[in-house]
């Protein structure tokens, strides 16, 4: 993920994020507060670069300051895969104005480098949890996928059977990542979860975006910038899930490692970027704004697909071709994206008597 330019592309998307903030700020209404000195825990899973982290933490922490001491400690622990951008990750934290340590001083930043799909805590110390555009991320690219020779993104192949390895890791990621969950959660604790979801009619979303990249992807071949066998290579291990994969750790008892959902909806969040093309009529600016979202988001992992993988001398004309590229034919014919998201609310089965 490039830090910089993901850091500008998520603020410009955290309007989606109000929903999920509302749901909680409800959490930490209900959640059971240690008594002090034990600090109350809140666990930012997926942080990135802590932009789309810092409205939430603000939120819940004033509710749940309201509901304990002024000096009593707050833990709130950002964390993400090892070689996430965690000095970016913490300059967020200390320089932006909006960032919870300038507005509560009882509150402590930390940091755990490791993926969310094992145990990251100790068992039974979150109070408190939130992650948002984090789990549509496998945990890897499935072994036993056949190669996807059509697309970049497994949603839009029409390989059947890449198709279907895509979605049997999906569904063991969100079980692993439930169930560790479940044990890092204090009895009557609470997680929010916003991600990618499937619509009513299964469709993955995004498609003019995703029919930009891989139109733009072919230029770069045309070009003779990279070759067919790389582009062949490139895969986004990104997936989403109807509300059908979010129930099935759940069933049949409703109940999968002391976890119940409280709460799921699946809606369509707003394209602000069309929403301002709207106003403005500027398409230039529309192909730009999500030729700079997809470079931050995905542009990465594409780019691992290069010979000489993440450090291949071609890296930078790549990724400076392919955000041309994408930017000048989302401009030509502009059009909303479809944005289907999941808010979850998983809350921790409370100690028996």
């Amino acid at each position: 993920m490039e830090s910089a330019t993901y850091t500008q592309s998520s603020r410009l998307q955290a309007a989606g994020l109000l929903p999920a903030i509302t749901l909680f700020e409800q959490a930490a209404e209900q959640v059971p507060l240690p008594k002090a000195p034990q600090p109350v825990v809140i666990a930012d899973y997926g942080a990135a670069t802590g932009h789309n982290s810092l409205k939430p933490m603000c939120a819940a922490i004033q509710v749940l300051r309201g509901r304990t001491r002024h000096d009593h400690a707050i833990l709130v622990t950002h964390t993400d895969v090892p070689d996430n951008d965690f000095t970016s990750l913490f300059h967020t934290l200390a320089d932006d104005p909006d960032s919870y340590v300038h507005h509560d001083a009882a509150s402590f930043p930390s940091s755990i480098g490791r993926s969310f799909y094992q145990q990251i805590l100790p068992t039974s110390t979150v109070n408190l949890g939130w992650t948002s555009w984090a789990i549509q991320w496998l945990s890897r690219v499935p072994e036993d996928a056949p190669e996807i020779a059509d697309h970049v993104q497994a949603a839009y192949t029409d390989n059947l059977e890449a198709r279907r390895a895509y979605e049997q890791q999906a569904a063991i990621d969100w079980n692993n990542f439930v169930a560790f969950r479940g044990r890092e959660m204090c009895p009557g604790a609470r997680l929010v979860v916003l991600t990618m979801a499937l619509d009513e009619d299964n469709e993955f979303g995004y498609r003019p975006l995703n029919e930009a990249l891989m139109a733009a992807l072919h230029q770069l071949v045309g070009d003779h910038l990279i070759s067919i066998d790389e582009l062949r290579r490139m895969v986004i291990p990104v997936i989403a899930r109807s509300e059908k994969d979010f129930r099935a750790p759940f069933a049949p008892r409703g109940w999968f490692e002391g976890l119940t959902i409280e709460h799921l909806e699946i809606f369509n969040a707003e394209d602000r970027f069309w929403a301002r093309y709207q106003s403005d009529s500027d398409a230039e600016a529309f192909g730009a704004q999500w030729a700079a979202f997809a470079r931050a988001a995905l542009f990465p992992t594409l780019r691992a697909g290069l010979d000489g993988g993440i450090d291949d001398p071609r890296g930078v004309e790549f990724v400076q071709q392919l955000e041309a590229a994408v930017a000048d034919l989302l401009a030509r014919a502009p059009e909303p994206m479809r944005i289907p998201l999941a808010s979850i609310v998983l809350v921790k089965r409370p100690s028996r008597l």
